[in-house]
Parts: structure tokens; C-alpha cells; sequence
């Protein structure tokens, strides 16, 4: 990554980057691969420049289009959940739903060598596409489509994460699950508030799917269709 931006200036300091690292360790946040990778992505260049003294509070922060960048805490948790409990080093082939600004799919880029984002909204994709070439994450590649459809020329995926709240899990992604592979979502109404944060597993032996729950979260909704 090109070392000024990685530095940044004033509020958007390697310091103040520490410090949200150090506050992610005392939310919760135990694995180091995911803290280092939270701590390599500079979060300032993916929000608005009237926002960037915000980029590093726990906060989601407006992208417009009705859509927010996570709050860090959420991105590290979601992560998390998809390294939990295995050993290898990086997340293998990997599939994002909802990439945004390209956040997301940064601090993913950082933990495999093949990440695929899926946008519905192009203009949105079209700024995803500059900070990542800021990061020269060129690795990660970006795609312009229906989330709830997945990317079947790119399947199976050994991680799936969604960045939006469904009411089920799309019947595709789950298809696009490598044997083995962990897909984490969150599950629920976005009217209500009630969505919960979900991991589902599926089996190595292609005999079905195991889902466990785990934090309460509130995204904007997955849509159809693509703009």
C-alpha cells in the first residue's frame, strides 16, 4: 500500500488507527489476523472527506444512496466469524455481498489472495473501484450485480459474507457454498430492527447446513435487482 496513504494525516493518523484497534481488542475481538488486517486498511480514503476525523469512531458513517459504510466493530466481528476456529492463515476464495465503498472487501483483501464483490449499485461500485486502486488491491475484483444472486462464474466460495440484512438466506449463495465453507449474515427484518447476526456452516459432506447465532446488528435491507 502507498505508505501516505497508509500514514494519513491529523485525525486520520497511523495513532488513531491504533486506537481503534485497541478499542476493537476491548470490545471483543481476539483474533489477531483480523486486528492486523483492521489495522492495514486505512479507513479515512473509503468515507467522505468532510467525514474522514470520523473514519475510525465505532460508528457506521452515510455513503448516500441510502447505503453506510459498517462500523469497525461490525466488520471485525463478521471476519472473525469466519476465521473462528480454523487454522489457516487467510479466509481461500472468498465472496462479498454489498461491497459499498470497498471497505469491506479491503480488509478482506488483506486475508486472502482471491476476493469477489458483488454491488447493485454502480455508482457506488465505481468508487469502490478507485480507493481499491489507491491500495493497489488488485486482487479483489468487482462486480456489478444482484447480491442475492451471487456470482456463479466465480463459485464455489470457501467465505461468503453479506453486508445487508435478508430475511432468509438467498437460496443461491447457499449453492455457491464450497463443501466446508462458512457464510455469515445478518438474518431478519430491517423494518423491525430484529436482525441477528449468523454463521452458517456447511457440512464437509455436502449433507446439509448447520446456522448459529450470534449478535443482535442492524444493515439496510439486501434488494433485488441491480441501478
Amino acid at each position: 500500500m502507498n505508505a501516505s496513504l497508509h500514514r494519513g494525516i491529523g485525525m486520520t493518523s497511523l495513532r488513531t488507527r491504533e486506537r481503534m484497534i485497541e478499542r476493537l481488542r476491548e470490545q471483543g475481538i481476539r483474533d489477531e489476523r483480523v486486528l492486523a488486517a483492521m489495522g492495514a486498511v486505512p479507513r479515512h480514503i473509503f468515507v467522505e472527506e468532510a467525514l474522514a476525523s470520523r473514519a475510525y469512531e465505532d460508528t457506521a458513517l452515510p455513503l448516500g444512496f441510502q447505503q453506510t459504510i459498517s462500523q469497525p466493530y461490525v466488520v471485525a466481528r463478521m471476519i472473525e466469524l469466519l476465521l473462528n476456529g480454523t487454522t489457516a492463515r487467510v479466509l481461500g476464495k472468498t465472496l462479498e455481498i454489498g461491497a459499498g465503498c470497498g471497505y469491506q472487501a479491503a480488509v478482506l483483501g488483506t486475508l486472502t489472495r482471491e476476493v469477489y464483490a458483488v454491488e447493485r449499485i454502480e455508482p457506488l461500485l465505481a468508487r469502490a473501484r478507485k480507493h481499491l486502486a489507491q491500495l493497489r488491491l488488485n486482487h479483489v475484483r468487482l462486480k456489478h450485480a444482484d447480491g442475492n444472486l451471487g456470482l456463479l462464474a466465480a463459485a464455489p466460495f470457501d467465505s461468503i459474507i453479506v453486508a445487508a440484512a435478508a430475511a432468509r438466506v438467498p437460496q443461491a449463495l447457499l449453492d455457491q457454498l464450497a463443501p466446508g465453507g462458512r457464510l455469515v449474515l445478518p438474518l431478519g427484518s430491517s423494518g423491525n430492527g430484529d436482525q441477528i447476526l449468523t454463521l452458517v456452516e456447511r457440512k464437509t459432506d455436502n449433507s446439509g447446513y448447520s446456522e448459529t447465532r450470534f449478535d443482535a446488528v442492524r444493515f439496510v435491507p439486501l434488494v433485488t435487482g441491480i441501478e
